[in-house]
């Protein structure tokens, strides 16, 4: 089959696009026909070898995490998916090998849920690793709900536009920051938007003079101490990109796969109360260019990955 491999760590020249081996379908898995495949800042991160502290990379590495398709193959023990069932997936292991940049990946079970039905492919692609992350900080970690004050960070990104949109469900009042040209889009989202970068906590003090009940820190940094200072008196805090949080009496959240956590994420989606925006797609064999674009960290909604099988001749 074709797709997007690097044999060792370093930029966008590694990647190569060409012949990858054929995934193997265990007894807990499904083959997955890719249809499109989301991307995500971790894709670049691990292809750069960020994260080869904590997963270890078997070379040569099929980058990509986020999947949609239909199932082709289920495994033997496999009851939960039929051949022809439409899947989303947050395809992580325990190590870097199996992506799902790539014609086929073999997904286990326990990554999957069925895709939500009013959405494309290339828009249910850039749900569950985003969705997940969004759904699990707000409703587990954060516990937002109806009276509360959720400041989100970088809410017209990925992360950020979900966690707007579900905070906004619960009936909590969100605050988001972006960039002025955003400010519609996470206004349309549900949000307040406000400027990031220099001022910002005065900003959001103004539309909070009391202080937020809930932040969340996409960003790091100078956001994350922004964020820490903002907190009304018992106010929580999370972050998934600065371990600093901790030392702030907040939390530090890493995505899990869990299908009852996507199962409900689908579910959202198909009420209309979760869309995903998709800001550009690219072939296959321009995933290098899509995560080039991915790396300059202006990306509105979702940069996704398509497999044309219109054109492709492998099956």
């Amino acid at each position: 089959m074709k797709g997007i491999s690097y044999s060792r760590y370093g930029g966008p020249e590694v990647l190569e696009y060409g012949e990858v081996r054929d995934p193997k379908v265990g007894p807990d898995s499904v083959l997955v026909k890719v249809r499109a495949a989301g991307v995500n800042p971790v894709d670049w991160k691990c292809r750069d070898g960020h994260l080869d502290g904590i997963l270890d990379a078997v070379f040569p590495v099929i980058p990509g995490w986020d999947v949609s398709g239909v199932v082709v193959q289920p495994g033997l023990s496999v009851t939960e998916f039929a051949v022809g069932d439409e899947v989303i997936g947050y395809v992580r292991e325990d190590y870097l090998c199996r992506g799902t940049f790539a014609e086929y990946v073999a997904a286990p079970v326990r990554t999957l849920a069925r895709k939500p039905l009013n959405l494309s492919f290339e828009e249910a692609a850039g749900l569950p690793l985003a969705g997940l992350t969004a759904f699990q900080a707000i409703t587990g970690v954060l516990e937002a709900g109806r009276g509360d004050t959720v400041l989100v960070h970088a809410a017209a990104g990925g992360v950020g536009s979900v966690a707007v949109q579900i905070a906004a469900h619960l009936g909590a009042r969100v605050i988001g920051t972006a960039s002025e040209r955003n400010h519609d889009f996470v206004r349309g989202l549900g949000a307040e938007p406000v400027t990031y970068g220099a001022g910002l906590a005065e900003r959001v003090r103004g539309l909070a003079p009391e202080g937020v009940d809930a932040a969340f820190d996409t960003v790091g940094g100078d956001a994350l101490r922004v964020s820490a200072n903002l907190l009304a008196p018992e106010g929580r805090l999370v972050s998934i990109a600065d371990p600093e949080v901790l030392g702030y009496g907040g939390r530090y959240h890493f995505v899990r796969p869990d299908p009852v956590d996507l199962g409900r994420l689908s579910e959202l989606a198909e009420q209309g109360v979760v869309n995903v925006h998709v800001s550009e797609t690219f072939p296959l064999e321009r995933a290098a260019d899509a995560l080039r674009l991915s790396e300059e960290g202006h990306t509105r909604g979702k940069i996704v990955v398509t497999v044309d099988w219109d054109t492709e001749t492998t099956e």
